[in-house]
């Protein structure tokens, strides 16, 4: 009976898909586990072999909890709005939904030919009606929510609308705007309804505020900083440009300290904790205040070192700071705009990466130091960020390398004095940069103290006059949440002379209208302003402009969408309960799910969606919605499959492509070619194949230049893309070795979290094992297993391969475990073991790993109930303990022959079955030894 995969694992995904195998309850005794990717954006090409790897690890653990008894819960779904399937609309005029839908079947058909133990019944797409509708509620529950410092939580807008009818807002210790205008209860129960709504907005947890952004003209659209590559757009590659707009941000940074301590409750990878520790960058330091001279302006800076304050040697503005355009004076004018706008043109990712390049203007205003009243040249800079800080620096060039190059960089400019040295160290080389080994000079009071007294004395000296306090600082900034987008949630607002108001929650959904364009519109607004109807409450509402009619009143609806981490920021909790349409999870299915217990995704999200999705679950937390602080216990993140690219190497003149090995010493250009044309194994080239395809109709008529007649191609290890032509499909592997195959040779590639290539040559000894597995339990006549009783030797080992098994699938070690099925086979298959007892839990075993073969031999050995539920090995260790030793027999230090013994004989035993061994007597030849060297469990040696 031969082992036909194509006809098991079709059998075998319709008996889960029909028996809802993988369906998990919410209601159960078991305990559960919850285990779960990261959702995929469903793009045009489909899934290459590169994307289901850490789906394959995650399934892996699924099926494995399964058999341990717990109730499990590993759902998929899709992250369907983004900026792709817009631009793909603009050129095709394709409707986004049309072709996402198109996208996800494409995926879904892929999935579900893999295997995976998905329970799809709890799929959601983030594109749909029915899931951001409670995305649209999140929204609306910041946006009624304010943090609390006292409390340290989000409390609901109405706790601090009383605070203000009963104390004004003197006492008020929130997370809200700077500079907030002081306020008493008789001035806000004065306060108009508008008043209330401005000075509101300034605390809520959501708000409008004009923000710097990354604009992209050609998307017509604000770019998220991990949006753009070398200051491009990472889609189309387009130039991206700083410019300040009103938007809605949110204000992340309220969480900033939670966000970082809760680091420490969590179980990633210290890369990931640590790259969120410095996105979120905490800074204990002072807030200090430069009058600035003939104005009445000042200049506020944030410092971690104000024990130098009398170092100060001229001071630096963000580019886009306020304060540039006022405070510029008229003979700088013209070099300041012109450095702004060359400025604009640069990301702030750029610029903080580019640590080289110094550039910057004088603008021709000065400060004055708030000690010795000296005046301090103002000038402006692109390595000052306006969003980091205050986007200020106090520049003190003796103590910091970047301070340092700046001013030696333009001494001999007017608005460059001389650097001030407050270290009794020599700066002449370089800046003095350390917290320790110094004492401060020339630095007024402070003169002979460190940086800890030094700090301490400055800021009590600040607080007295009034310039400067203690503050802890973030580099977080609030998160900007408005993208000049179609394909993206609508937001659930409208207004009111000019300030926003939430619609009412009873009519969610608000629902993405129809437009005929999806690029702005002629006079600038998002493509929304193309839409002509919109509707809510599952009724369509005459719209006039784009205006909410209310009776005879008309209002501006919001014509931005939500960026495409607002529906990734809770997904997790909508899986749990992805049926209720009336809350985006009821109490009962969060309180029994908690969170997820393993997250497996890409490493590219650690300050982007992994950030969010803690900031969003906090807040839910803190609202009484979420159950716990965290929403991922386990987080790991697998590596990258590389994929191996193919090389034809054409002469300069395109004349002659030369064969690999023909190429040293001749000029050549390698030229990637699509793995189609080639023999995968051999690496040869189908020429008549590659002269025919589109990609290479120029060299139609080269010649070829062949060794041995063939025409051998180079390969490269690169990161699999389609731009490379070295992408695999895994359609392709499933067809010719099967989903099995697949699934067992990701995982033999090497360890989860490293980055590992491709090579379709090697899977050949995957199937090979797997048709040797096979053999175990067939003959050609069918099913010949026995319920003999096995020897020691197949328990040891089957109990050896559940032991390795049962710790790497605990150790995410997957690739060993592999490694044991093929030795453990081996090993059976010479013991000629056909028993039942020891092929049973072998397919248990692994199930997880390869399940649409152990499912088939699971049915064939009798039992009608899937083996997905069946209890997991456990390893008696009785069967591991070695009995006997195979010594092995060396005569002055040659190994001749081996012999099995007793490991509980002594040492004289030992050497009296060996001096009677046959073969010692023939290799001694009548000689008597002069040492008989025996190490009990390792040795036998005899000397002489």
């Amino acid at each position: 009976m031969k082992y036909f995969h194509e006809k098991i694992e079709a059998k075998w995904r319709k008996y889960w898909a029909e028996k809802q195998t993988f369906a998990a309850s919410n209601n159960s005794d078991k305990p559960k586990y919850y285990v779960l990717d990261m959702f995929p954006y469903p793009s045009g090409a489909g899934l290459h072999v590169g994307h289901p790897l850490g789906y394959i690890a995650s399934d892996i653990v699924a099926r494995y909890k399964r058999h341990q008894g717990f109730n499990v819960l590993h759902p998929q779904g899709y992250d369907s709005f983004g900026l792709p399937a817009e631009q793909y609309a603009i050129q095709t005029g394709q409707h986004p939904d049309t072709t996402t839908k198109e996208n996800i079947t494409r995926y879904r058909e892929q999935l579900d030919k893999i295997g995976f133990s998905f329970d799809w019944s709890r799929e959601v797409r983030t594109s749909n009606a029915d899931y951001y509708k409670h995305t649209q509620w999140i929204f609306i529950q910041l946006f009624e929510s304010w943090y609390n410092n006292n409390s340290n939580k989000a409390e609901a807008i109405s706790t601090l609308i009383s605070i203000f009818e009963k104390e004004g807002n003197a006492s008020v210790n929130a997370v809200c705007d700077d500079h907030i205008i002081p306020f008493s209860a008789a001035d806000w129960n004065a306060f108009t309804s508008e008043e209330k709504q401005r000075i509101l907005l300034q605390y809520r947890l959501t708000y409008l505020a004009e923000t710097e952004v990354n604009w992209c003209p050609a998307l017509g659209t604000v770019l998220a900083n991990d949006e753009i590559v070398n200051g491009v757009s990472e889609r189309g590659g387009h130039p991206v440009i700083r410019k300040k707009m009103t938007q809605w941000s949110m204000r992340i940074s309220a969480y900033a300290e939670r966000l970082l301590q809760g680091l420490n409750d969590i179980d990633w990878s210290e890369s990931i904790k640590e790259s969120q520790r410095n996105w979120i960058g905490k800074s204990v330091g002072a807030m200090v205040q430069f009058k600035l001279v003939d104005s009445d302006n000042y200049i506020e800076v944030f410092t971690t070192r104000p024990d130098t304050i009398f170092g100060v040697t001229f001071m630096t503005l963000a580019p886009e700071h306020e304060l540039v355009s006022k405070i510029t004076s008229p003979t700088q004018k013209a070099a300041v705009e012109a450095y702004v706008e060359a400025t604009a043109k640069r990301s702030e990712r750029e610029r903080m990466a580019d640590v080289k390049t110094i550039s910057g203007v004088f603008i021709g205003a000065y400060a004055e130091h708030p000690f010795t009243k000296e005046p301090i040249p103002v000038w402006i800079g692109d390595y000052v960020l306006a969003g980091y800080g205050t986007g200020a620096v106090m520049a003190v060039p003796c103590g910091d390398e970047r301070d340092y190059a700046f001013a030696n960089f333009f001494k001999s400019q007017n608005g460059m004095p001389e650097i001030k040295n407050i270290f009794n160290k020599d700066i002449s080389e370089a800046a003095y940069g350390e917290k320790v080994g110094f004492e401060l000079v020339n630095s007024d009071f402070l003169n002979g103290l460190g940086y800890k007294e030094g700090t301490k004395k400055i800021i009590e000296a600040l607080e007295k006059i009034n310039q400067g306090k203690g503050k802890t600082n973030y580099r977080l900034r609030d998160a900007v949440f408005s993208r000049q987008r179609y394909w993206g949630e609508p937001f659930p607002v409208y207004y009111v002379n000019g300030l926003p108001q939430m619609i009412d929650q009873k009519h969610l959904p608000i629902v993405l209208p129809e437009v005929e364009k999806y690029l702005p519109t002629e006079d600038g607004q998002p493509p929304l302003g193309n839409a002509t109807t919109w509707a809510w409450d599952s009724v369509q509402c005459s719209v006039v402009s784009n205006e909410l009619i209310d009776n005879v009143t008309i209002f501006p609806l919001e014509l931005n969408t939500m960026p495409g981490w607002a529906g990734s920021s809770w997904y997790w909790m909508r899986y749990m309960d992805a049926q209720n349409a009336n809350e985006f999870a009821s109490a009962d299915a969060l309180k029994y799910w908690e969170n997820v217990d393993l997250y497996i995704g890409g490493s590219e999200h650690a300050t982007g969606h992994l950030l969010y999705s803690r900031f969003w679950n906090k807040f839910l937390k803190d609202r009484g919605y979420a159950p716990t602080e965290e929403p991922f216990k386990k987080l790991i993140n697998q590596g990258m499959i590389l994929g191996m690219s193919a090389f034809v190497y054409r002469s300069e003149d395109s004349k002659k492509l030369y064969s690999k090995g023909l190429i040293a010493g001749v000029n050549v250009h390698p030229i990637h070619v699509d793995l189609a044309v080639i023999n995968d194994i051999t690496n040869e080239l189908d020429i008549e194949a590659f002269k025919n395809h589109p990609l290479y109709s120029d060299y139609k008529d080269a010649e070829f230049v062949l060794e041995n007649g063939k025409y051998i191609v180079g390969r490269e290890v690169e990161k699999m893309s389609k731009s490379k032509y070295n992408v695999v499909n895994p359609d392709d592997i499933c067809n010719d070795y099967g989903a099995d195959t697949l699934r067992l040779y990701e995982m033999f590639l090497g360890p989860l979290e490293q980055a590992k290539p491709w090579n379709t040559a090697g899977i050949t000894g995957v199937s090979g094992f797997l048709k040797k597995l096979w053999r175990l339990y067939f003959d050609d006549n069918g099913l010949q297993v026995s319920d003999a009783e096995p020897t020691a030797e197949m328990y040891k080992a089957l109990h050896k391969t559940i032991k390795k098994v049962t710790e790497d699938i605990e150790n995410f070690s997957f690739n060993t475990s592999v490694s044991q099925f093929m030795i453990c086979v081996n090993e059976l298959a010479t013991l000629k073991c056909n028993h039942r007892a020891i092929l049973e839990p072998l397919a248990v075993l692994i199930s997880p790993y390869a399940p649409h073969i152990a499912e088939e031999l699971w049915s064939q050995l009798g039992h009608e109930d899937s083996i997905s539920t069946v209890a997991f090995p456990v390893c008696e260790e009785k069967y591991l303990v070695e009995s006997e030793k195979e010594y092995p027999v060396s005569f002055n230090g040659k190994m001749r022959f081996t012999i099995k013994l007793p490991l509980d004989l002594t040492v004289p035993q030992i050497q009296e079955i060996v001096l009677a061994d046959e073969r010692t007597i023939k290799q001694l030849d009548g000689r008597t030894p002069n040492k008989v060297i025996i190490v009990p469990g390792k040795v036998i040696n005899l000397v002489g």
